[in-house]
Order: structure tokens, then C-alpha cells, then sequence
């Protein structure tokens, strides 16, 4: 993401220990000062102990606070046992938010809202991961996923279904609520990890990894009152083909283009591609391949007008080997460079 004067910050699950999604696991990042030609030492911003602190979700308020949104496990919780149901809400996954006024050189210690924004029920729980979204009327609105019960049975089986929801706040941060909750029941969708994009319109759309049978490996959403309900519950976007795995979102405001970047080798997490829709994610056509390589997840930021910057996990045989940032051309994403 990128702070009003312009310094880049990429952040990261600093995994210690190995590539797994639970365990000892740092919120780190990393600051670049020239649009992301190079790049500052790492940077510890949430370290929970031996337990995990992840899911960074980080938005730019209008003052220039930068605003970081991220889940941690309690002590002695671990995701499996959070996804089975052995231990409670209170134990399980916990959501918090911290600040940095400098840019990212510093950070509060945090501030817990799982009370605001988490329903007892639910076991996993996760933000997005990539940005959150602050609207042109200044709402912050986060993405977010959680894991139900199945039906009719105890809480110590293992859950059938994934929901998704998000997290609302119109005061920066101080209180926060729930926005919209679809669980998708039926089986055909499993919200998984969302990201969104305000379109000019005022609209918000949502695109999320799908898990369930429905055609494709995606789906997609759109809200009219800043994420506060949906239009239609999720539905499957087809035209985005890929494995499941999360992707990003970024509208480029002027021109009215909205990018997505994920795989797109539909068995494999590898050819990273920038796609663009010019109607607000109803179709949607390759903008730029970035090369055959693995690759995973990822996330886009306007670097500046004529710039689009993506980071991303990739490798030379695996998608995990490394973190990248690559410069874009805006031209090149948009069709206009011919």
C-alpha cells in the first residue's frame, strides 16, 4: 500500500518457524521511499509470542494515519483446534488494530475489537488478506472470512461451511461493527479470502476465493451502501480462471479500469496475470502476464499516475520461495501503450 507521501509499505507473515499458517508467526514489513526501486530493512510491526499474528489488512486514513487491521490466536490455540471447534471464540482467533503516524517507522501496541466485529459462533476467522478499502465518504471497510458449525451438529466436528463478512468503521477506527454476512449454506459457494474496490459509481465490489463446486474457482459481489448489505449474496465469477487461491483488487480511479491479480494456470498456483474489467468486474480480459513462473498471492497499489506496483509470492519451483515487487506501467494494463 502506499502512505500520502508516497512511501510504499509491503507487508508480510514473517513465518519463523516453516511455511505452515499457524504457529510462531510476526507481522513484518518492509518500506520503500522510491516507488519500490529498493527497499528498507525488515521491519518487526506484531510479534505474539510464539503464536500468530497475521492477515495484515492495512488502509490509509485521510489524515495519513496508516491503519493496520490483523488477527491473532490466543495463547495455546492453534488452527486446527480453532477449525474444529475444541476451543472457544474467546480462545480462538482474536482481532486487533494498531496505528503508525510516521509512516510505518512505528507503531502503537494495539488495541483488541474481537467484541465489535467477531459473533460467538464462528471459529476461523480471518482479514482479508491484502488491503482494506477506505471509501470516498470515509467509511474504512475490511473484508473478512470465518468458518460456521455444520448444521445440527456439536462443536466438536468439523466445520462444513466458510462465510464471509466485513468490518465496518466510519470514525478511523475507534468503533467498529459488522457489515454485511453471507454464509452461503447451500453449498455451492465458500466465501473464502475477499479483497475489495470502490468503483466510480459509488458501488463496492467484492472478489472472493471460492472453495465449493460452483463454476470457477472465484466469485463476486457488489454492495450499495458501503458494505453494509449485499445486492446478491456472492455468485460465481467464471470468467477469472485460476486455482483457488486469494487474489487482489485495485481500481485505478482515473481511468475507470478495475485490475484483479492472481494464477491464472487453472490447476496450479503459477502464470501470475494482471486481468482488467471495464464494467466493474462484470467480464473481465488478460491485461499482463508477469511470467510462467509459480506464483500465489498477491496484492496491488497505485504507485503513481503513470506507475501500478504488484507484490507477490513466486519462485523458480515454488510459489513460496519469495517475496516480489514489481513495477507496472499503467499504460500496459490499461490497452494504451499501442
Amino acid at each position: 500500500m502506499a502512505a500520502h507521501d508516497g512511501t510504499l509499505l509491503a507487508f508480510c507473515e514473517g513465518r519463523r518457524a516453516s511455511a505452515a499458517d499457524h504457529g510462531d508467526i510476526d507481522l513484518v514489513l518492509r518500506r520503500s521511499t522510491d516507488g519500490g526501486r529498493a527497499w528498507g530493512p525488515l521491519q518487526v510491526v506484531v510479534a505474539n509470542g510464539r503464536d500468530l499474528a497475521g492477515n495484515p489488512a492495512p488502509v490509509v486514513l485521510a489524515s495519513g494515519r496508516v491503519l493496520l487491521v490483523h488477527v491473532r490466536n490466543a495463547a495455546a490455540a492453534t488452527e486446527d483446534a480453532i477449525r474444529r471447534g475444541r476451543v472457544t471464540a474467546a480462545d480462538g482467533r482474536r482481532v486487533w488494530i494498531t496505528y503508525s503516524d510516521d509512516t510505518g517507522r512505528t507503531w502503537t501496541r494495539g488495541r483488541e475489537i474481537t467484541g465489535q466485529v467477531k459473533r460467538t459462533d464462528w471459529r476461523w476467522y480471518a482479514t482479508t488478506p491484502g488491503h482494506a478499502v477506505l471509501t470516498r465518504e470515509g467509511r474504512v471497510v475490511v473484508p473478512a472470512n470465518h468458518s460456521l458449525p455444520p448444521s445440527g451438529s456439536d462443536t466438536g466436528t468439523e466445520g462444513k461451511y466458510n462465510g464471509g463478512h466485513c468490518l465496518l468503521s466510519d470514525d478511523d477506527g475507534a468503533t467498529w461493527r459488522l457489515g454485511y454476512v453471507d454464509d452461503n449454506t447451500d453449498g455451492l459457494i465458500n466465501v473464502n479470502e475477499t479483497t475489495a474496490a470502490q468503483l466510480p459509481d459509488g458501488r463496492l465490489y467484492f472478489n472472493t476465493r471460492n472453495d465449493s463446486p460452483a463454476p470457477g474457482t472465484r466469485a463476486d459481489a457488489y454492495s450499495l451502501d458501503g458494505g453494509e448489505r449485499l445486492v446478491k449474496p456472492f455468485r460465481p465469477q467464471a470468467g477469472l480462471v485460476g486455482p483457488v487461491v486469494e487474489g487482489s483488487l485495485l481500481h485505478l480511479g482515473d481511468p475507470d479500469v478495475l485490475l484483479f491479480a492472481g494464477p491464472a494456470d487453472p490447476g496450479f498456483r503459477a502464470l501470475l496475470t494482471v486481468r482488467r474489467s471495464l464494467d466493474g468486474g462484470v467480464t473481465w480480459q488478460p491485461a499482463r502476464t508477469i511470467d510462467g513462473l509459480p506464483a500465489a498471492y498477491s496484492d496491488l497499489v497505485r504507485v503513481d499516475d503513470t506507475t501500478v506496483g504488484l507484490l507477490y509470492e513466486t519462485g523458480d519451483f515454488s510459489a513460496y520461495e519469495t517475496i516480489t515487487f514489481r513495477r507496472i506501467p499503467v499504460a500496459a494494463l490499461t490497452g494504451t501503450d499501442r
